[in-house]
């Protein structure tokens, strides 16, 4: 078979991301149509900035959940569907680690030899390993999409737990809390984040011991929650915070320890060295930001009111300041992603990911540069991608500033 041309190319791929589209449709239509019952999410598709920065994310989000997805069910009789599986979806169209040695280094569009794999084209061309690249780009997208919005997650609420009390309570405490923020902070972020996912720091424990004390905070984060909302209810308080404790401590078994019984909950040697990292760089500036706001909002005069009614401390910040301040941290959040899609394919770069044959972004972008000057498309291919999605959580960023501002 003759080679494509590129605009068979971008059709085959436009194809591929078919399940995307439809699913981007059904959001946009769907959210445009109940935009004014959605609040700040609704309010985002009043601006243009932020809805091609919403597209853009979702788009890659939607990619990372159909890149290789597949579906089974049990069999149910009376409908007569077997128990095996029953469909499939596909974005990538090989394996992102299989090599067909025939087609090392080829360019965009070449045709697979005859009988080699069911879809017969290298759609982005082979990389240096005779891997696809455009397969190697889609599954990236997931690597990055579990990552850096869950270990964000993780960073948010050790910042809040450690913030809110910092900023609500001050004195003594405060000074302890920002003084280790300022030590993490003393070193260059790049160089700490480097140190903590070599070999040699995993090998030492550290990192074991990072994500004993850093995994607990979620526990107490919610725990705390739950606990100061329904204090006066004591049967919902402990059914809440026994849910919390149990469902918490089974995941932090099986994601700091590896020692899920049921093994729903793990997290391999390498990922747990890089979010680990992520959580630890990211959290003094969390911490920092929650605790500016804090200062500026406890002189408010609903604060006033709900230490008048005699509320606790931790139901104040938790209820009362920090909803008043989910604007400027929403907006940090989608940024903060940002930077960590960055960090992750620095680290990847420099062969610091996930795993060396991993198909991140950074890891394929380092092994695409060894040609880059006779062979661009396996570096192109990756380093766009890396750039359209930072760019549409920064362009989110901004519209979800923009629209927090007229509240």
């Amino acid at each position: 078979m003759k080679a494509l041309s590129w605009g068979e190319i971008l059709a085959r791929m436009g194809i591929q991301f078919l399940p995307v589209w439809i699913c981007l449709a059904l959001m946009f239509s769907v959210s445009f149509v109940f935009k004014r019952r959605l609040g700040l999410y609704g309010k985002l598709f009043d601006s243009p900035v932020g809805m091609v920065g919403f597209f853009i994310v979702m788009f890659w989000t939607f990619t990372a959940i159909f890149a290789d997805l597949t579906v089974a069910t049990p069999s149910i009789p009376f409908l007569n569907l077997p128990s095996h599986l029953l469909f499939h979806i596909h974005i990538a169209t090989h394996d992102a680690l299989s090599q067909i040695v025939q087609m090392k280094d080829k360019l965009p569009g070449t045709a697979l030899p005859a009988g080699t794999s069911e879809y017969p084209y290298y759609l982005l061309g082979g990389d240096h390993l005779a891997r696809d690249v455009f397969s190697r780009m889609v599954m990236g997208a997931r690597r990055v999409l579990v990552i850096a919005p869950a270990a964000t997650c993780f960073a948010y609420m050790v910042g809040i737990t450690l913030g809110l009390p910092a900023g609500y309570v001050g004195g003594r405490v405060d000074t302890a809390l920002s003084f280790l923020a300022n030590l993490v902070l003393a070193f260059p972020v790049i160089l700490l984040f480097y140190l903590l996912v070599t070999p040699a720091i995993q090998e030492s424990g550290i990192t074991t011991i990072l994500a004993a004390v850093l995994f607990l905070f979620p526990i107490v984060f919610v725990a705390i929650l739950f606990n100061s909302r329904y204090f006066t209810n004591p049967m919902k308080r402990n059914l809440y915070v026994g849910l919390t404790l149990v469902i918490g401590f089974w995941a932090y078994s099986g994601l700091a320890f590896n020692a899920d019984p049921i093994g729903v909950f793990s997290m391999g040697a390498n990922t747990l060295n890089v979010f680990v990292a992520v959580v630890f760089v990211n959290s003094p500036t969390v911490f920092r930001i929650v605790r500016g706001i804090v200062f500026d909002i406890k002189s408010r005069d609903y604060v006033a009111a709900a230490q008048t009614r005699g509320e606790g401390r931790w139901y104040i910040m938790l209820w009362e300041i920090l909803p008043n301040a989910r604007g400027p941290l929403i907006v940090d959040f989608c940024l903060r992603i940002g930077y960590t899609t960055i960090l992750l394919g620095t680290l990847g770069f420099f062969g610091l990911g996930v795993s060396p044959e991993s198909p991140d972004w950074g890891s394929t972008i380092n092994a695409g540069s060894k040609l880059l000057s006779i062979f661009p498309h396996p570096a192109l291919v990756p380093a766009i991608a890396l750039m359209s999605l930072v760019l549409g959580l920064n362009l989110l960023a901004d519209g979800l500033r923009e629209e927090s501002l007229r509240d």
